[in-house]
């Protein structure tokens, strides 16, 4: 059976995590970057700019970057790439975990050994890095970023484009805000404001840096 083609966007981190998980299932035609460092390709794929991503109109997308740094532009830099949200594909490693009652938008990444349990809720371009535990009825943003051993308790709301860094938990019920980001290792114990800094154990605010 042909496997569907795919297009990697950035190659981070985060894409060398989960390539062999997308090699294994997809067809790879492409990855986009526009750092010159990247211009000689990827184990024999090549590298084109983002501008060029309306060159592969066969191919579905997968947008991989994101970081502590970038992760506020994220909606930005899909907007401008231009791609329809129903060419997004979804990706999820075969050693995660998801239940059948869990819903995921479109351009997911499940990296390995996560688990994502009952009624859980991901929207568009989540991405969840590995052996972080979502538990049920926890609904996340769209754009936002799940660090790796993250712990998430029942019932949390999570708004869009927020980062939740590795090693954090975050207790039952608590909401938090747009654009938040929570420090690694944090314990979250009551609501985050919108666009606030968390750190710490019980986790507390600090000015955000430029």
């Amino acid at each position: 059976m042909t496997r569907p083609k795919v297009v990697l966007i950035g190659l981070s981190g985060n894409t060398r995590e989960i390539f062999e998980a997308v090699q294994a299932q997809f067809t790879i035609t492409a990855i986009l970057s526009d750092d010159p460092a990247h211009a000689s390709g990827f184990e024999g794929i090549p590298v084109a700019p983002l501008a060029q991503a309306h060159r592969f109109a066969d191919s579905q997308f997968l947008f991989l970057i994101g970081s502590q740094a970038s992760y506020l532009h994220r909606r930005e830099l899909i907007a401008r790439l231009g791609v329809p949200q129903d060419r997004y594909t979804q990706i999820i490693h075969p050693r995660a975990t998801v239940s059948r009652f869990a819903r995921l938008g479109a351009g997911c990444v499940l990296h390995c050994g996560v688990t994502l349990t009952s009624n859980a809720v991901l929207g568009a371009h989540v991405m969840v890095l590995p052996h972080t535990v979502i538990h049920h009825d926890v609904t996340v943003g769209d754009y936002s970023l799940i660090g790796s051993n993250v712990t998430i308790a029942g019932s949390v709301e999570i708004g869009v484009s927020c980062y939740i860094s590795s090693a954090s938990s975050i207790r039952n019920g608590v909401r938090i805000g747009d654009g938040a980001l929570i420090g690694m290792g944090a314990n979250v114990l009551n609501d985050v404001a919108p666009g606030a800094v968390m750190v710490g154990n019980p986790a507390r605010a600090i000015p955000r840096r430029s």
